[in-house]
């Protein structure tokens, strides 16, 4: 079956150079070619995402054609304005892809807004919501490595795709040949005939503006001096960022400067993932030459942001996702409770897998924390609810623990600009009373407890990876485990099992211990990999950190 869709796919002579040759130089080898015709990229709530090549199994204009008649077949049953908004980021073929999915559209009569630039996650986000859009399209692989791209597919209210309108998408994509199935007219045609337009500087610039109502203190960061080194480690960030940063008066900003321009092959960060080391190594380095207060990375698609904090000693600490997810909601509260900007009954919002921590300092201000499942279009949803409810303005904040923050309802995903922003301003803060966001993370842990979060991945490569990690959660499932290195499991939660946990289903397993830490197993949606978050509570970090090892000590078998 695989060798006749290759042979379909050699015979066809696509109009893609880089196609033709990979498909030629794969002839006569068969695992390479079942590699890329035996299975389909599937389409699920987070859209495509795959090794950019030939073949049903890669990312090519072929694949994301096919994707987009799916997407164009249900916007057609959903009346309203018929629009659609495009943005795509700085990843290999990442203008292709898009200006293809504007074609497919336009072939359908469908309306599109695309941008005219690259621009991340949160500019999609908002400018499917500015026009109305029945659904909006974003070309990116997030944070993966230069050989991936993807399509990420947004409902109307900004956030990622629901589950049942993913799986009407997927059946029509599956009715639709790869090659011949999807309707499509050049680019050029699309704009001549009106049905493809630019995104404006009107909508542009509302989002500024949604993200910039949202500071805690304004003008503040105006007059306290910080100096500030920033990576958009190649990706979409720089334009939005650097913009905000100067409306709020930051000017000691460096750039790292092999890290500032769009390049899609990450040369110099394999990884582009402002959760690891290696991708913050050029801007640790800048931030040590320059000395700034604080290093701040965005990833390509700037839906995340990792930041460094400059020590007393001088030496630059890594925040993790829990701890700015922490720091940011306590800077929140304290912030608003003081300038009587405070809603009444507030709302934050974070993943499941998130910090307990975070409920603790809720608890302080007497913030409601909601807990949801991970992915953040759950934290959309929730902001969905109160609007529904005539409530909007009580969502002050969400996150999760991947680096993932929003302040406000102005977009339905995580949104690196306004983290960027209110990081910044809370770092600008802290300095001018004489303290530090280290400061205030150590009197945070000296109040409520020393947590660690931790999150170990646990990778399974190839066609058989999928069903290797299936058969662990099946046997966790069946043979639960009863204690993780001497430490009793008093309670295990399956969120397969959505009459017990009030939440929809979802692939997550979660065993809490007798001594207060826990153990969370979950297989990641967008990648071949099983994440293992672990969650341990000690006097001091190293007593945390210990059990911490055991525990994973301890998972290795399971995940074998």
């Amino acid at each position: 079956m695989y060798q006749d869709d290759y042979k379909r796919w050699l015979a066809a002579d696509l109009i893609d150079f880089d196609l033709n040759k990979e498909l030629r130089d794969i002839e006569g080898n068969d695992d390479e070619i079942k590699e890329r015709f035996a299975v389909a990229l599937k389409f699920g709530t987070a859209g495509l995402r795959g090794t950019l090549g030939a073949g049903t199994n890669r990312m090519n204009i072929w694949v994301v054609r096919q994707a987009t008649q799916g997407v164009a077949d249900w916007v057609k049953t959903q009346g309203g304005t018929q629009t659609v908004a495009i943005s795509y980021d700085s990843r290999l073929k990442g203008w292709n892809f898009a200006r293809d999915a504007a074609g497919v559209l336009a072939a359908n009569g469908i309306n599109v807004r695309i941008y005219d630039e690259l621009m991340p996650v949160p500019a999609l986000s908002f400018a499917t919501r500015y026009y109305k859009c029945n659904a909006g399209i974003m070309i990116t692989a997030s944070h993966n490595p230069a050989k991936y791209n993807g399509y990420k597919a947004y409902g109307p209210d900004g956030c990622q795709m629901t589950d049942d309108a993913a799986a009407v998408v997927y059946d029509s994509i599956q009715k639709t040949d790869v090659l011949t199935g999807a309707k499509y007219m050049s680019f050029a045609e699309g704009v001549d005939k009106g049905l493809i337009k630019f995104v404006g500087d009107d909508c542009k610039e509302a989002l500024y503006e949604a993200i910039e109502s949202r500071q805690v203190r304004p003008g503040l960061a105006k007059d306290a001096g910080l100096k500030l080194v920033y990576s958009p480690l190649n990706g979409t960030g720089l334009v939005p960022v650097t913009r905000i940063l100067k409306d709020m008066g930051i000017t000691d900003v460096t750039i790292v400067p092999e890290q500032e321009y769009p390049n899609g092959y990450f040369t110099t960060c394999p990884y582009p993932n402002p959760e690891i080391f290696a991708a913050l190594e050029k801007g640790l380095a800048l931030a040590k030459e320059v000395g700034a207060d604080l290093m701040l990375a965005t990833d390509p698609d700037a839906d995340r942001v990792g930041i460094a904090m400059k020590c007393p000693d001088g030496s630059y600490e890594l925040v993790s996702g829990n701890e700015m997810g922490v720091l940011l909601l306590d800077y929140i509260c304290a912030g608003r409770i003081e300038k009587g900007t405070m809603p009444k009954n507030p709302v934050a919002v974070m993943s499941l897998v998130s910090t307990p921590l975070a409920d603790k300092v809720a608890e302080h201000y007497g913030v409601e924390l909601r807990h949801v499942l991970t992915g953040f279009k759950w934290i959309g949803d929730q902001i969905a609810n109160l609007e529904a409810a005539g409530e909007v303005d009580r969502f002050i904040f969400g996150f999760e623990e991947s680096y993932g923050y929003l302040a406000g309802p102005y977009v339905r995903d995580k949104d690196a600009i306004i983290g960027s922003m209110l990081i910044c301003e809370m770092a600008a803060y802290y300095r001018s009373i004489g303290s530090s966001i280290k400061q205030r993370l150590e009197e945070i842990y000296a109040q409520y407890g020393r947590y660690l979060n931790l999150v170990d991945s646990t990778e399974f490569p190839g066609l058989s990876g999928m069903d290797k990690m299936a058969g662990i959660m099946e046997n966790l499932r069946k043979n639960p485990p009863t204690e993780f290195a001497g430490r009793k499991v008093v309670k295990a939660t399956d969120f397969a099992k959505p009459e017990e946990t009030g939440l929809p289903k979802a692939n997550v397993l979660i065993y809490a211990l007798e001594d207060g830490a826990s153990v969370i197993v979950r297989p990641s949606g967008t990648e071949p990999k099983i994440k293992t978050y672990f969650t341990t509570l000690g006097k001091d970090l190293a007593e945390a950190k210990k059990e911490k090892d055991e525990l994973a000590e301890a998972c290795k078998p399971i995940l074998a």
